[in-house]
């Protein structure tokens, strides 16, 4: 006679179930228990330690020496080789077997020559299965190869995670063994912790979270962990439970594995390299066990790593690609910051990403994927549209720190019009691991209920790689219909977006900038890395304008493509998202310096290549050839080179300094520049107009010290109290001296103690003709959690602040009316800020600096910080900057010059770049891309002084406009923009004279 049921309390019956299934509570009899069968040791261990990051071939010759479990070994950095000797017994035939292998250290195992799996405890990867089923005849003894890095799936952190790392930091092997799994046992265990997830999810006032306790205090009624012959009775209740389905209206996720690796970030870019064979040969292991199993994944640079590095394992990926398993997304060259990088270098992003894609994998990607990045441009639609993508996925906005963001499913309509479909995950993470915790969560959190179906899940653990687990895949796969839950299907990031296209009627569209309020000290931190980053884009911005002039000019001239690929590659690679903006660790900081140093070393002699053949049979003046780079006329004031290193200024024209009273004026005619006797600037006046650019009883050059004291994120953030701390520098009077007197420039210098430990040289230049003063600045710096700005008051009124943005500029507020702007106190700009009131503003320029604000009427320049976390070494040192001063009233006319290669006819047109095609050298064939930068639509004529024969509309990736043949007339080009357009030319060079 069966006992009658009791009536059950909720706590007691949750709890029973949690304890059957528990790894720390009565293991001796429980469930979880269960899950290994017999053991035995391994039969012969052996280790060498070595600082290299060894190929296989090479690393199996070494010297292995006897190890066991329980060794330590590091320190950080380095890798332990294990050699496994196995012997499988004879009375495990017909039984799973797995290699259990637990180490603090990432592990890759290598079988018969090629990496089949990664290891890490913390990615729950700690066995290696060695066969499915014993089989009769199978060997019994076979010898593995683990490699194991001495660092954890985040680096090796001090203490905390983004702590500096430790270099002593010591990593132990503390299981090696070989064991029996229960595979009807973790299957039972899935079943069991999905249960008890739906009935802690759904709550207690749900009949659906009763009927999934009830269910699973059935199995545990049922199940003798003792008795494997009663676990079929336990999975029926199971399968029955999870067999009952809900209705057509439940929500779809679409379950997508996936393993975000930050290309550099708490490790080294060759670390990356590991990581990535690591994780992915872990994911197509999975596959191979789960036809259904999709895994998305991204970064150009990453495989093209592995394709040097492990080329047996990427023709795997190649093939797993082909089946639609392993499927590339992104198109970029890597995730890249979405604020920093100049709008030509993302341009490259994509050039270089997709190019790369299409040649590996057969097709280019329809989806830009940038997960994790701190803040995305609002002209990222416009360049996404032109490289053939119109979907966009990622989630860092749910970090957001005071204004929720009001949707996950959108449209992103750019600066310049361009819409595209926007996903950003409901669960707000790119590492789900299955639970219906996250399943439950997804759908409650999306903001777009009713108007959006579907949601993408990305699976797997992320940020230092690891990605799914089968686990991860066994609950998902459980889960695919059952009531109460939304449906979840294992699916691609493309069936995503198709099935949110097909209902996107109901969508709203968020117009101009994603901007992330949090991470805004990334516009400043690691000033030498931003200083490379735009020194960089600048000179190959000159080497391929002056190659394309030589090989329009010179029939002899071979244009550095190859060359200019590589170093451009090398940019792309610093800009990612924790590289550029500084929150990476000292050891990757140095490394982008020294891929700086490359772009500029190789970068000057590719220029000079170029200079020389332009300047072949050309007179000039003692061969000295000038050429203005910039997309518009003008005059400047030039250091010529003398004999023996020296340079010279010269002209008859002289803006005297004069000084008096300790203060120094400058004039040139066009302003007059007063500064006090400590540097401070108390006049700027546009001398036409009489107009005075600084606010009335204030000073401008103030330099400003903050308190910077983030609450966690070290190198990220800087939070609004910082402005509570504001303490101006004071300098002494008397530190003021003249400078340059006469020739074509005046000049005037200071020196400023900013604390005991750090000091400031600044020299304030003014040069004829000049229609702005330039602060040449030198800092040595040594502090710790301290924020220097520099401010200018300025005799201007405005509600809105003007920045310069990729390929154009947009509008911010210097207000704080409402949450949102408030939350924008710290924003970032490229190479100006500008605030304007009719008929006047002021602009504050700089060469290399990306933190700004401008608050009230105060326009504020972001110089330096001093974070300790993760490198304690953060911007330490030497600094050398220039930022300049401009007021303005209208457009002045541009001066007259000698030759031009190109001229456009509005000043609202900007021509940003000319490059040699990428897809025809042979044909000897340019690209143009210029853009509108005043916010209007406009015709514009583009004069041509080189032999074209033909012009082309094309797209971003230099893909021809079927109906973009333009009419060549008088070498002239006509074209029309809408506000912020970009357009790309393609253009045919004649053949040269010989």
């Amino acid at each position: 006679m069966a006992a009658a049921p009791a009536l059950k309390h909720w706590r007691t019956t949750l709890e029973r179930v949690e304890k059957f299934v528990s790894p720390l509570y009565f293991t001796d009899c429980n469930l979880r228990g269960r899950l290994f069968g017999a053991s035995c040791p391994v039969a012969v261990l052996s280790s060498f330690l070595t600082p290299e990051r060894l190929p296989y071939q090479e690393a199996v010759q070494r010297d292995f020496r006897p190890a066991q479990v329980g060794d330590s070994f590091g320190p950080t950095w380095w890798t332990c080789w294990f050699r496994v000797e196995l012997t499988i017994p004879e009375a495990w035939v017909g039984q799973e077997v797995h290699l259990c292998w637990e180490s603090d250290g990432e592990g890759l195992v290598w079988r018969d020559g090629e990496p089949v799996q990664g290891l890490t405890k913390e990615g729950e990867k700690t066995s290696y299965v060695l066969t499915d089923r014993l089989g009769e005849r199978d060997p019994r003894s076979l010898t593995l190869y683990v490699e194991v890095a001495c660092n954890g799936l985040l680096g090796a952190g001090k203490g905390s995670m983004i702590a500096a790392p430790d270099p002593e930091k010591m990593f132990q092997l503390s299981r090696a063994e070989l064991a029996v799994f229960h595979r009807d046992v973790h299957m039972l265990l899935v079943d069991l912790e999905l249960l008890l997830g739906i009935a802690k999810g759904l709550g207690k006032d749900n009949q659906r979270s009763f009927q999934a306790l009830y269910t699973a205090n059935q199995m545990v009624n049922v199940c003798d962990p003792a008795q494997p012959e009663t676990f079929p009775v336990a999975q029926a209740l199971a399968s029955r439970f999870f067999g009952q389905h809900g209705g057509e209206s439940q929500h779809t996720i679409h379950a997508t594995g996936h393993c975000h690796i930050d290309t550099a970030w708490l490790w080294p870019f060759k670390e990356t390299v590991r990581k990535c064979a690591r994780s992915w040969v872990t994911a197509l292991q999975l596959m191979e066990r789960n036809p259904e199993f999709i895994f998305a994944c991204s970064q150009a640079q990453q495989l093209e790593w592995v394709k040097s590095r492990y080329p047996g394992l990427y023709s795997r990926i190649q093939e797993f690609a082909c089946r639609g398993q392993f499927v590339p997304v992104g198109g970029t060259w890597v995730e890249m910051d979405g604020n920093l990088p100049s709008g030509e270098a993302m341009v490259r992003q994509f050039l270089q990403g997709q190019n790369f894609f299409l040649q590996e994998f057969g097709k280019m990607c329809s989806e830009f994927w940038l997960p994790d990045t701190f803040g995305y441009s609002a002209q990222l639609p416009q360049i996404m549209h032109g490289c053939g993508i119109r979907r966009f996925l990622t989630q860092k906005l749910s970090w957001n720190l005071v204004n929720s963001f009001p949707h996950h499913t959108f449209f992103w309509e750019g600066l310049d019009g361009s819409r595209v479909l926007v996903h950003f995950p409901p669960g707000d993470s790119y590492g789900m691991q299955g639970s219906v915790e996250e399943v439950l969560k997804t759908v409650a959190n999306n903001r777009d209920k009713g108007r959006a179906n579907h949601s993408a899940f990305l699976f797997g653990f992320g940020d230092g790689g690891g990605g799914p687990t089968q686990t991860m895949l066994d609950r998902l796969k459980r889960l695919s219909n059952t009531d109460g839950l939304p449906r979840v299907q294992l699916s691609s990031p493309r069936q995503l977006f198709s099935a949110l296209e097909s209902d996107s009627e109901q969508l709203c569209t968020w117009v101009g900038e994603l901007f992330l309020e949090l991470h805004n000290g990334t516009y400043t931190t690691h000033a030498q890395i931003k200083k490379g980053n735009r020194e960089c884009e600048r000179i190959l911005h000159d080497v391929e304008l002056l190659s394309s002039l030589a090989l329009a000019r010179s029939a002899q001239f071979l244009y550095p493509a190859a060359q200019l690929q590589h170093l451009w590659r090398l940019l792309l690679l610093n800009q990612f998202h924790d590289v550029v903006t500084g929150s990476c660790i000292q050891m990757v900081a140095e490394e982008a310096m020294c891929h700086y140093e490359d772009i500029r070393s190789h970068g000057n002699t590719l220029l000079s290549a170029a200079a020389a053949a332009l300047c072949a049979g050309e007179p000039g003046p003692e061969g000295l050839l000038i050429v203005n780079t910039l997309p518009w006329k003008r005059i400047e004031v030039m250091a010529l080179p003398k004999p023996g290193g020296a340079h010279s200024l010269d002209s008859a024209s002289r803006p005297p300094p004069t000084k008096t009273d300790g203060s120094v004026t400058l004039d040139n005619g066009i302003i007059r520049v007063k500064l006090d006797p400590t540097g401070r600037l108390t006049s700027l006046v546009l001398v036409a107009s009489g107009r005075e650019a600084i606010a009335e009883g204030a000073v401008g050059n103030q330099f400003v010290l903050f308190d910077d004291v983030p609450l966690y994120w070290d190198a990220w953030d800087v939070m609004d109290y910082h402005l509570e701390t504001r303490k101006p520098v004071l300098g002494q009077a008397g530190t003021l001296a003249v400078g340059t007197e006469g020739g074509l420039r005046g000049s005037a210098w200071f020196l400023l103690q900013i604390s005991p430990n750090s000091r400031l040289s600044q020299e304030v230049v003014l040069d004829v003709g000049c229609p702005y003063v330039r602060f040449h600045t030198e800092v040595h710096w040594h502090e710790a959690h301290k924020f220097l700005k520099v401010e200018f008051p300025a005799r201007v009124r405005s509600s809105q602040a003007t920045y310069e943005i990729q390929f154009g500029h947009l509008q911010r507020p210097t207000h704080y009316n409402t949450s949102w702007d408030w939350a924008r106190f710290e924003v970032w700009a490229h190479r100006w800020m500008d605030l304007s009131e009719h008929g006047f503003g002021l602009a504050l320029l700089n060469d290399c600096k990306y933190g700004a604000s401008v608050r009230g009427s105060i326009l504020s320049l972001s110089l330096l910080r001093a974070p300790k976390a993760p490198d304690a070494t953060a911007d330490t040192g030497r600094h050398e900057f220039t930022y300049a001063l401009m007021p303005h009233k209208a457009p002045s006319p541009a001066p007259a010059t000698s030759w031009s290669a190109f001229s456009v006819s509005s000043p609202a047109v900007v021509l940003e770049t000319v490059k040699q095609a990428e897809s025809s050298p042979q044909r000897r064939s340019l690209v143009l891309r210029l853009y509108e930068a005043h916010g209007s639509h406009v015709d514009c004529w583009l004069h041509l002084s080189l032999p074209v024969q033909e012009a082309i509309l094309c797209d971003l990736l230099e893909r021809p406009d079927p109906a973009g043949h333009l009419t060549l007339r008088d070498n002239r080009l006509k074209l029309t923009f809408s506000p912020f357009q970009v357009l790309s030319l393609l253009l045919v060079l004649q053949p040269p004279p010989h």
